[in-house]
């Protein structure tokens, strides 16, 4: 296939790109950096440079690269500027499917998140409804979700990977990342609230085998949603951390998500737990 990849440099992208050019598909991807686009044509893909929120270039490069499936993996999130991601979320993805309908395009793939379910006691499968909440700034995050899923639910043939918290290379939860730097200075605190995580190796497998699957919304996590009282220490330990601070409480959101539905579509994952994930997190050390 030939895969128009929007997000073709970020965390999930540099696994991606390799992992689609292995199994045999034709990689354009989108970049905004010319770093970015050297190195897509370093192993092979074609790296075009634009920008998501430019309707007439999006159009154009869409247009000129003839895809049969459009990935978006696009977010804001190593800048760590979570308004530019909910635009992305929201403007940008509008920006692709336009472009996608075009064309004539009528398969995409999409990036979004297991931690926007309404509040419940279990882990949430792909039926359980998003969040009503309208508290700041859970609000936003939700609602940019929503936005995302319905636009991309105007293509027929779309799936929706909703990915549990990621780590490993290029993600918050890494070394460098975001709560790797925290876990360092010692201002990472644990409360009782649950979450599902995925090493960043698995998204990207599930998005290549995505290809394959039925339309509708997949949650793509390991198989052992954790308290913050559980993950942390481990986490903090594995990127040279201090013992992070505990306390109780959670939000009753902070339930985790459930992988059955990816299980049965043939998705198993490498770290079937946040354990194995974050013992590797070590030879970064």
């Amino acid at each position: 296939m030939r895969i128009f990849l929007a997000g073709a440099t970020g965390a999930i992208g540099r696994e991606l790109t390799p992992a689609l050019l292995r199994a045999g598909h034709e990689v354009v991807g989108l970049t905004r950096t010319e770093p970015g686009a050297a190195w897509l044509r370093s192993i092979g893909a074609t790296g075009v440079l634009g920008d998501i929120f430019d309707r007439a270039a999006v159009h154009r490069l869409v247009a000129e690269a003839e895809p049969d499936v459009i990935m978006h993996q696009l977010t804001a999130l190593s800048e760590r500027d979570f308004a530019a991601n909910s635009r992305i979320r929201r403007e940008g993805t509008r920006r692709l499917v336009e472009a996608a309908e075009a064309v004539g395009v009528t398969r995409m793939i999409a990036q979004s998140i297991s931690w926007v379910y309404e509040p419940g006691s279990t882990p949430a499968a792909e039926a359980t409804p998003l969040d009503p909440t309208d508290a700041q700034p859970r609000a936003d995050t939700v609602d940019g979700v929503r936005a995302l899923e319905a636009t991309v639910g105007e293509l027929a043939d779309h799936v929706v990977l909703r990915f549990g918290l990621l780590y490993g290379p290029g993600t918050w939860y890494s070394r460098d990342g975001l709560l790797g730097e925290q876990a360092r200075r010692g201002e990472l605190v644990a409360a009782d609230g649950i979450a599902s995580f995925v090493h960043v190796a698995d998204a990207a497998r599930a998005t290549l085998l995505a290809l394959d699957w039925p339309a509708g919304m997949v949650n793509v996590v390991d198989d052992e949603p954790a308290a913050g009282h559980e993950w942390a220490p481990v986490f903090a330990a594995a990127v040279g951390g201090s013992t992070p601070t505990l306390t109780s409480g959670g939000e009753p959101w902070e339930r985790g998500a459930d992988n059955t539905l990816a299980r049965r579509l043939g998705w198993a994952p490498i770290y079937p737990s946040w354990r194995d994930g974050f013992a590797e997190l070590r030879c970064e050390l």
